[in-house]
């Protein structure tokens, strides 16, 4: 079988290459050059925690060269900056706390994989993550392919993909989804990849290399972070702050309030007042959130109906037990038990056992 391989030059995609072409297969390797951000700080850009870093290129390159296989490198700094940084940007301008990686999964990373497949002439598209695909046969004879939960919990990436459509699911493969991560470590060592004992795997967002946003939207929006007031549910004015969206759901600190024996959190952004409206840690919760957008992996609840299904509102968050009610293109989650306040802008995942069922993001 030809299979395309997504080679970021982490270690999860170095093993799934070197795990394939052990198995006889011809494999074509891919790599992506994304956009990163030129405005930061030339320090900073030095971290090892980023996928498109020097040392992946260079561990990518070497890993293509050690098993002898073609790898292409395709340039999508335009299309990733359109698609992912703009929108990403103009979510936090609206007061939203977004998730560009689902979005980066869905249209950059399988949607450009899923053409260069087709382009190369191979019959499947294999990748680092983890998670698994089943095979189900309908009674009228059909298949639908289900997305589940990876066999690895603490390192599974299901909420990341989990719109993906059942054309991507039927040629996708996830060779890690079955695997624990110390087993991918013993794999790497087998095979030879090099990496040193200070290894980091890519982490937070790629497109700037600090660990936290805020660095990157005070480049990018400071024509537009208005600093406003920060005030308590009955108006009283406790602080002020440096711009809404520096500031997220049940962030607690660098709100700069002393003085309190509890402290506050963050629980609301009133967008058109400027004003970011806090709470006593733990005091509001909510009991339901509207969820938009939604995508469905291969089936969907009946509208109207209220079902059962757990929910995440965060990758490798807590699940939530619940029942949603599905209305057209959005639908309601309502919680058995109060949770904090939800970031609008997140992306709210539903689950039955392993099987990720679908999701969209909260309003």
């Amino acid at each position: 079988m030809k299979v395309l391989i997504a080679m970021s030059g982490g270690i999860d995609s170095s093993v799934v290459a070197h795990l394939l072409k052990e198995q006889g297969h011809e494999i074509v390797g891919v790599r992506f050059t994304l956009w990163s951000d030129p405005l930061a700080p030339a320090l900073a850009q030095l971290l090892p925690s980023k996928c498109c870093d020097t040392q992946s290129a260079v561990r990518c390159a070497a890993v293509a060269k050690e098993i002898g296989i073609p790898l292409h490198i395709v340039n999508l700094e335009k299309e990733f900056k359109e698609i992912v940084v703009e929108r990403f940007l103009d979510d936090y301008r609206s007061g939203l706390t977004p998730n560009p990686c689902i979005g980066c999964n869905r249209q950059i990373k399988f949607g450009k994989l899923m053409e260069l497949a087709s382009e190369y002439g191979c019959d499947k598209l294999a990748t680092g993550h983890y998670a698994r695909v089943a095979q189900e046969k309908m009674p009228d004879g059909t298949e639908r392919f289900l997305l589940l939960e990876a066999t690895d919990v603490e390192k599974d990436q299901s909420y990341y993909i989990h719109d993906l459509s059942q054309t991507q699911l039927r040629r996708v493969l996830f060779p890690l989804g079955a695997m624990h991560k110390r087993d991918v470590f013993a794999l790497a060592k087998r095979y030879g990849i090099p990496f040193d004992e200070h290894y980091r795997e890519s982490q937070d967002l790629c497109f700037f290399p600090e660990k936290s946003p805020h660095a990157f939207i005070k480049r990018h929006l400071k024509n537009t972070l208005q600093p406003g007031t920060i005030v308590r549910r009955d108006g009283t004015v406790v602080g002020k702050h440096e711009g809404l969206p520096l500031y997220t759901l049940g962030q607690r600190r660098g709100l700069k309030i002393g003085g309190l024996k509890i402290p506050l959190e963050v629980v609301a952004k009133d967008v058109a007042g400027n004003r970011l409206i806090v709470a006593e840690k733990d005091a509001e919760k909510t009991t339901s959130v509207r969820v938009r957008d939604l995508s469905w992996v291969s089936w969907q609840p009946p509208e109207g109906d209220d079902t059962p299904f757990d929910c995440r509102t965060r990758s490798l968050s807590p699940r939530h037990a619940g029942r949603f009610r599905l209305e057209g293109t959005a639908g309601t989650f309502t919680f058995d038990t109060p949770v904090p306040p939800q970031s609008p802008g997140q992306s709210l995942v539903l689950y039955r056992g392993d099987e990720v069922i679908g999701g969209g993001i909260i309003v």
